[in-house]
């Protein structure tokens, strides 16, 4: 399994825009083939701090992600909001397990 946790740091005006355009990505990448999980954290103590949990089968399938209408949507939606670059780190999953 091929996991990209995303950390993301928005503007403090810029919140409810991002949750919003976020859950449209959300809700479009948990129907892509290959999707295993794509959650959305926001941090408890700093609203403005989130963490895209994204987990595909495999490496392709995450890189196909890049390439949907719905990801270049929100990426260009959200780009103006960021206080800072988002930063992807990839992980490999090893649970649970896929056949």
């Amino acid at each position: 399994m091929h996991v990209t946790l995303v950390h993301v740091v928005v503007k403090p005006e810029a919140v409810d825009a991002f949750i919003a355009a976020t859950r449209a990505n959300h809700e479009a990448s948990v129907r892509e083939p290959g999707n295993r999980r794509f959650d959305v954290l926001q941090s408890p103590d700093d609203p403005t701090r989130f963490v895209l949990y994204e987990a595909y089968a495999s490496a392709a399938e995450a890189a196909a992600h890049k390439q949907t209408p719905h990801y270049a949507v929100w990426r260009d939606a959200v780009a103006p909001m960021m206080a800072a670059p988002r930063e992807g780190v990839p992980m490999r999953g090893l649970f649970p397990s896929t056949p």
